[in-house]
């Protein structure tokens, strides 16, 4: 199989699938005062200090989670509760309008269950966030705002936001500013405390680490409530017993992956120039989103004018190309991209699309399979399209 559909998921590192075996096989609650609590205790705090040190933040500001999409979820209506409960006029959430789900539903649901207002940020054709749309926003709001969100590193497309000035224009109206960075440890640079954000996702099985683990950084004067209640394990912010073998194995994947990140990087982004060069020889007439220089290095994303996304995904899928579509199901029902609706794209094309992703395992030979297969599946994808069009 020809795996290129790393931004869902990637394999486990090596180290991290090592670390959490051996760690797996001890006993012992975190919480527990015993010897083996202790030195599960000691592994946790051993693996927060790790997290810490490379993605520029202080151990404390690491609280552990499930995942991304809880992570997402604490910060913004954490950040949303704690704040409106001590100025019951701050109950507006400021958000780019291309974020993955996790955030945007977080956010739909606090306009429908908790009263709050919703300033949703347009992004350019490129799926870019001009930071002065953000402070036009701000400039008219900020005594209402509660926490902005915008993502480091987009999840269909790939593009990389400004986050630094993004959050330094929040930080001037007092605003904290929470950005997932789900898709962008790893891949870009990403430094917690050089970058100003009050609040940062990340999750493991991204960057070759465990499902179902993740981390909220969550700087120390930034209130958030909890969405969990029960024993209060990390900073009475989330509760539940920790995961002591899944932290210290995504704690290595994370330390893994950005120690060698300018490396990777390098290496995945020839994959991937020479995967769109190739295509765009395969099928002249696609057309490339998002920002052609500041995405993320594995990312490639096209839309394939005449067919649908899902039927050439599966087209794809039976030659043995795993890839994804830049569209969500819903019911389903496939629903066209709603990062590509935001970037200005019509219907048709955002129903066309297909993202390819590298990762640490990806080699030229899943290049050469994709392109072997691609030309006679867009074929018959326009065929079948075709038929189903009303005359």
């Amino acid at each position: 199989m020809a795996y290129l559909d790393h931004a869902a998921t990637t394999p486990m590192l090596d180290e991290a699938l090592e670390a959490y075996v051996a760690t797996a096989r001890e006993v012992g609650n975190a919480s527990s005062l015993h010897a083996a609590g202790r030195r599960a205790r000691r592994r946790v705090e051993e693996s927060r200090e790790r997290v810490a040190a490379v993605l520029g933040a202080r151990p404390s500001e690491v609280i552990f989670t499930g995942g991304g999409t809880e992570s997402d979820n604490l910060a913004v209506k954490g950040i949303f509760w704690a704040r409106r409960a001590a100025r019951p006029d701050r109950r507006r959430v400021v958000s780019s309008a291309v974020e993955h789900h996790a955030v945007l539903d977080a956010v739909d649901w606090l306009a429908q269950h908790e009263g709050a207002e919703v300033g949703w940020l347009p992004v350019d054709a490129v799926g870019r966030l001009d930071p002065q749309t953000l402070r036009a926003e701000l400039d008219a709001h900020a005594d209402q705002v509660a926490v902005v969100t915008a993502m480091w590193a987009n999840n269909e497309v790939g593009t990389v936001q400004p986050v630094a000035e993004l959050a330094a224009v929040a930080a001037e109206h007092g605003v904290p500013f929470h950005t997932d960075a789900i898709q962008a440890v790893g891949q870009v640079p990403v430094d917690f405390g050089a970058s100003g954000v009050a609040a940062l996702t990340v999750t493991g099985h991204k960057l070759g680490g465990p499902t179902g683990v993740g981390a909220l950084l969550l700087a120390r004067d930034v209130p958030a409530t909890p969405l969990l209640h029960g024993g209060g394990q990390e900073r009475d912010i989330r509760s539940g017993t920790l995961d002591t073998a899944g932290i210290v194995a995504f704690a290595v994947a994370v330390e893994t992956a950005v120690k060698g990140q300018q490396e990777y990087a390098a290496r995945v982004a020839a994959l991937r120039d020479d995967l769109i060069e190739r295509v765009r020889q395969a099928v002249p007439e696609v057309i490339y989103n998002g920002d052609p220089t500041d995405r993320l290095p594995g990312n490639a994303h096209f839309s394939f004018p005449g067919c649908e996304g899902d039927a050439l995904l599966l087209l794809l899928d039976a030659q043995g190309i795993a890839c994804s579509t830049g569209s969500a199901c819903s019911a389903g029902v496939a629903q066209p991209s709603h990062v590509l609706l935001a970037m200005g794209a019509d219907d048709d094309r955002a129903r066309s699309s297909l993202r390819f992703t590298l990762g640490h395992t990806s080699t030229q030979a899943d290049i050469d399979a994709l392109i072997a297969a691609l030309p006679a599946a867009v074929d018959r994808a326009r065929r079948a399209a075709a038929l189903r069009t009303p005359r």
